[in-house]
């Protein structure tokens, strides 16, 4: 076989195994995270990420990951960032698989918005 009929066959392969949300758009997303007043402490799923105003990297999925923010005299807030599905997955087209690869990676999703700023409420205010 000719080295050029090789190259584009192996290309081929190459393409067809891949997906395109996880190809063109990762499994992860930066979420901006503000807060009134800004200096809470951020946790992702239990685990600190710093404090507001920060950027903070989320795994995608349906569900997303929860978000805590803490700040000395204050109501501790969580979220769950909002999930719509990405819109390059439509890419995929017919093939099932590449579909079901999108979604146990979580890159069929996205975080849509992808910045929040959360007013915290000082503790005994209700």
């Amino acid at each position: 076989m000719h080295p050029t009929k090789k190259i584009l066959l192996l290309t081929g392969i190459c393409c067809s195994l891949t997906n395109c949300s996880t190809l063109f758009t990762g499994t992860s997303s930066n979420v901006q995270i503000n807060s009134q007043p800004s200096g809470a402490r951020v946790q992702v799923d239990g685990i600190d990420r710093g404090y507001t105003p920060t950027s903070v990297k989320l795994k995608k999925g349906s569900s997303g990951q929860s978000v805590t923010l803490l700040s000395k005299g204050y109501e501790t807030k969580t979220f769950q960032p909002q999930t719509t599905m990405n819109p390059v997955s439509v890419l995929n087209l017919f093939n099932l698989l590449f579909w079901g690869v999108d979604a146990a990676s979580g890159a069929l999703w996205k975080y849509d918005p992808n910045f929040y700023d959360v007013k915290l409420d000082r503790s005994g205010s209700r």
